[in-house]
């Protein structure tokens, strides 16, 4: 057996192979220096395509760009509730999902996910309903979608809306719909590490005209004309700027889905070899658009944690991290608002979750040399 880099082997791989990296093409330098010539910094013209073309691509009837997946979610929360509502939101998640909740003045309420497919637990959802309730919260998380169908049902049921957190699902289709274009909110992240990116940025995609009407004031002061304020906002607008790279972004993003998909099929087909290690269930109906390739550990087969692991497969030169290492329920920050919640399976997932380079810029080689660097390491430390 090979001796591992971290004891002072030799890595498997002579470079680092890193976890995410954003591609730009020659034309987004070239736009991006079209915009700074024209002055034209701020949300204008470029904002205003980049919202139509990735409406269009989603198939949703409206969007409107906000400066982060954050400012999203919290438009979205603004556009539909009260003080004192209640979001339904999995513990299981970056915590924007949640504490933007809490600036929207209303109250999260934590519920488990399921512990392959990682999404939200409808069953628990259903537990978790009472009169306060406004709405759940699905995030459709590294790509994956929650079980659309069964959340459809509870939220008709309830008269609740759903805000999709889609931060990590561009082109993340369910039964051949992108969850973009599902009627009531979809927010997503423009971030670096996400399979489009702007620097940072977001959107929101709805089918009703209402909400975005009252999310496009929200995002821009309340402003209906100009000095002119209709209700209190805030300034989330996206630049022209971060909407040059966008356009460009989403030009090249069905290639971008497709070779990760294939870096995805590749990598699942050669973990099916090492035991203890699985990759995250794919859900029914769902075709992924893989945001980032997650992968669980039985601990019970392994001599080593978690953390352990990933110390000695980042010495192989494998850039590889933790989403999430703390689930929601034991986040100090939310306490006050969530209380002591129990949250068995999002604890649990979180001990033993991490995720491998996924990229478009990933070549045969770099699949070939992170499989060989994850058998490297599980079988110096398996039992």
């Amino acid at each position: 057996m090979d001796k591992l880099a971290v004891e002072g082997g030799k890595p498997v791989s002579e470079v680092m192979i890193p976890i995410a990296k954003p591609v730009f093409s020659d034309k987004t330098f070239e736009d991006v220096a079209e915009v700074l010539k024209s002055g034209n910094l701020r949300q204008g013209p470029k904002a205003k395509e980049f919202e139509e073309r990735f409406r269009d691509w989603v198939g949703a009837k409206h969007a409107y760009a906000v400066n982060s997946g954050t400012a999203a979610l919290h438009v979205a929360y603004l556009s539909v509730l009260k003080p004192g509502d209640e979001v339904i939101v999995p513990a299981f998640t970056f915590i924007a999902t949640a504490s933007m909740v809490v600036f929207a003045l209303g109250k999260p309420v934590l519920v488990d996910i399921d512990r392959e497919t990682l999404m939200i637990d409808p069953e628990d959802v259903k537990e978790k309903i009472t009169s306060k309730t406004t709405a759940i919260a699905p995030v459709h998380l590294f790509g994956n979608a929650a079980d659309m169908g069964a959340l459809l049902e509870i939220a008709e049921d309830h008269h609740l809306y759903l805000v999709n957190d889609a931060a990590q699902a561009h082109g993340t289709r369910v039964d051949g719909r992108d969850v973009g274009a599902f009627d009531h909110l979809n927010c997503y992240s423009f971030y670096p590490s996400k399979s489009m990116t702007t620097g940072e940025g977001g959107m929101v995609t709805t089918n009703d005209p209402e909400l975005c009407r009252v999310g496009r004031l929200i995002r821009d002061h309340g402003d209906d004309a100009k000095y002119h304020h209709v209700l209190l906002g805030f300034n989330y607008r996206l630049t022209d700027i971060m909407a040059a790279i966008g356009l460009n972004q989403l030009k090249s993003l069905d290639e971008f889905l497709e070779k990760r998909k294939r870096n995805a099929e590749v990598l699942k087909r050669g973990l099916r070899r090492i035991s203890g290690l699985h990759p995250q269930k794919i859900g029914q109906g769902v075709e992924p658009s893989y945001s980032y390739f997650t992968v669980l550990m039985d601990l019970e087969e392994f001599k080593c944690s978690r953390d352990q692991f990933l110390k000695a497969l980042q010495a192989e030169n494998i850039g590889c991290a933790v989403h999430y290492p703390i689930p929601l329920n034991k986040q100090p920050a939310l306490k006050p608002f969530c209380g002591d919640v129990h949250c068995p399976v999002s604890e649990d997932v979180s001990n033993r979750i991490f995720s491998l380079p996924m990229h478009p810029e990933l070549s045969e080689r770099d699949l070939n040399k992170i499989l060989e660097a994850v058998e490297k390491v599980s079988s110096h430390y398996q039992k």
